[in-house]
């Protein structure tokens, strides 16, 4: 066999593995979270069920004070103002973080190896780590708000005539019976709560973003205030208990604080990749 043959060869070997490679090493990060805790964290203080207490005061209260007004309010907004928002809402689909960092993660698992120097997998790990925090933190909450609110089947406003805050058709499991949490309130808050996480320093500005999601989901029509505060209790919870799922197993976060483990020095994550860079040129 000729020498280019030979490379031939030995790249269509290398791909016929790569669907091995990448379902091994999600199995294998998988099988990371999945291991008994290593550490036992503190309970969360006292105040955070206090909080939690009073988002669900204030869900009962709107449901009974607010969410007709907030229905009235929306429908009577001019069109080219709804129009703006209906564009503005697209951007909590849960799709929006989902699809980037499950690319993010398969791209990861392909070019982990265990054949790579240690610097390398170390910088691989570190990225697979957050990639994979961020999606479980914004999809497992979003998933179950998907879930839970065809169980509990609120109507949405304006369904079966005027608006009813209190219409509810258990199990039916069609969207306009789909209102309780707001599935976009659920994905902003997530992905606020999540990625402040990872990234202390642009927190406010998710929180902005997640607040400007909840406000679209009620100018457009399809939640009420209670569906949308809802949601955002969700989607905060949730990623919250991924985090400590994370933190607990010594996973991207120190277990005594909740506070993430610093980032590699460019110079080890330059290294990392110019090792993985010629080994894939070298193929």
């Amino acid at each position: 066999m000729t020498s280019r043959g030979s490379i031939e060869a030995a790249k269509s070997e290398s791909l016929a593995a790569l669907p091995l490679r990448i379902a091994g090493n999600l199995l294998r990060w998988c099988g990371a979270l999945a291991r008994a805790p290593r550490q036992r964290l503190r309970r969360p203080p006292a105040r955070a069920t206090v909080v939690v207490l009073a988002v669900l005061v204030v869900i009962i209260a709107s449901m009974f004070f607010l969410d007709t007004a907030a229905s009235e309010w929306a429908r009577g907004l001019p069109r080219s103002f709804k129009d703006v928002f209906e564009v503005i809402t697209d951007f909590g689909r849960s799709a929006v973080f989902l699809v980037p960092l499950g690319a993010l993660l398969l791209l990861v698992a392909a070019l982990s190896s265990a054949a790579l120097p240690r610097l390398a997998r170390g910088a691989l790990a570190v990225l697979a780590a957050r990639f994979g925090f961020l999606f479980l933190a914004i999809g497992a909450p979003s998933l179950f708000a998907t879930v839970i609110k065809r169980l509990i089947g609120r109507a949405r406003p304006y369904v079966g005539g005027p608006d009813n805050p209190f219409l509810y058709h258990p199990f039916v499991w069609r969207s306009e019976y789909a209102a309780m949490p707001s599935g976009h309130a659920t994905t902003a808050a997530a992905a606020a709560m999540a990625i402040g996480a990872v990234w202390p320093r642009i927190r406010p500005l998710l929180w902005l973003y997640a607040l400007i999601i909840m406000f679209s989901r009620i100018v457009v029509g399809a939640h009420h205030p209670s569906d949308v505060i809802a949601g955002a209790l969700v989607g905060a919870l949730g990623a919250m208990m991924v985090r400590r799922a994370f933190a607990a197993r010594r996973l991207l976060f120190s277990a005594s604080d909740l506070k993430p483990y610093p980032w590699p020095s460019r110079r080890r994550l330059k290294a990392g990749a110019r090792v993985i860079v010629r080994r894939g040129a070298a193929r």
